[in-house]
């Protein structure tokens, strides 16, 4: 099977076309490989494809809300299925860069379901994100919960992939699967993400700043365990046979948590990061960012039930695995 992975580059990306080509699939990745955050890191994985999978594994540089591009890479790559994991992420950089959000995120997604339906293709599986829960007080987070209070432009524009989705599972039966992803984290990891900047700072000494003084919690889910997830699903489109899918339709369109099914406390994984690096932590209190949610928490139980998915990876051990992977691959 050849398959299509979007945002080969990224972290869950690469990570995921890794595991498809390890068990012997063939893989056509594309990437923008934007500057959002040091694109060394992405060529790095990428090249690790290369290195490990040879010719199995093809990369496109190309952006997919150029439709002309897509149109190119359908009459020269054969693929059937479609991993869409490409995005413009964060939520922080969503107050501050909205046009890169409508672009990717919005007209981005409208291409690549575009293509999907041009293709014929047997499963659309995609990246959504813990975000569409916005404000959501009830946990943990239930994919039948209303998630209609977007807290950013980026859950919002998650939302609105989940919509789009749905509707051409209804119009041209395409089976898609959707997936929240809860606060993903593990080596080759992204340097916006709390775990790389506790990390980065507990080594170079300085103080980890800590929004909402660190009364948060997160379901965060090793990336080990997040793959697993993907490619269950992948393997398993929705059936159009009219029963209810999970969230809720009755069209070849299911949405899952993908998470830990644990809600960690923030000063539990500062906690693990000190014993991990041998440093104290420096603490630098501040107040709640704007379109940030103080808790996370998946409920599991519909990917569980479907694909029979089960984390494995605890804190305790993610953690540590990480800062290994950070002091090798910064020489630390």
């Amino acid at each position: 099977m050849t398959v299509l992975v979007t945002g080969v580059a990224g972290f869950i990306g690469a990570a995921t076309a890794r595991r498809l080509l390890a068990r012997g699939d063939r893989v056509v990745g594309i990437d923008n490989l934007n500057a959002y955050y040091d694109p060394k890191l992405k060529q790095a994985r990428l090249d690790g494809l290369a290195r490990d999978f040879g010719d199995r594994f093809r990369f496109d540089h190309l952006d997919f809300s150029n439709a002309g591009a897509l149109e190119e890479l359908s009459r020269t790559a054969d693929f059937d299925r479609i991993v869409h994991l490409g995005a413009q992420a964060g939520v922080r950089y969503s107050l501050e860069n909205p046009q890169v959000y409508f672009n990717s995120n919005l007209v981005g997604h409208g291409n690549m379901l575009e293509l999907a339906r041009a293709r014929g293709s047997s499963h659309f599986v995609y990246a959504s994100s813990s975000s569409v829960y916005g404000g959501n007080k009830s946990l943990p987070f239930r994919v039948e919960d209303r998630v209609d209070h977007p807290l950013s432009l980026y859950a919002a524009s998650k939302k609105a992939n989940e919509l789009m989705s749905e509707s051409y599972a209804n119009i041209f039966r395409l089976p898609s699967t959707g997936l929240r992803f809860f606060t993903v984290y593990g080596p080759w990891g992204r340097p916006d993400m709390a775990m790389w900047i506790f990390t980065k700072a507990l080594y170079a000494g300085e103080p980890l700043p800590l929004f909402n003084g660190g009364e948060m919690r997160r379901d965060f889910t090793y990336i080990d365990d997040i793959v697993t997830g993907v490619v269950s699903c992948l393997d398993g489109p929705p059936a159009d046979d009219g029963s209810t899918k999970a969230g809720g339709g009755i069209a070849p369109h299911a949405l899952y948590n993908i998470g830990n099914n644990r809600s960690e406390d923030l000063m539990r994984v500062v906690e693990l990061l000190e014993q991990a690096t041998g440093r104290k932590a420096l603490i630098s209190p501040q107040p709640m960012q704007a379109g940030d949610v103080k808790n996370t928490f998946a409920d599991i139980s519909a990917i569980e039930a479907d694909h029979g998915f089960q984390p494995t990876t605890t804190i305790d051990d993610g953690v540590p695995r990480f800062v290994d992977w950070y002091r090798e691959y910064h020489g630390v």
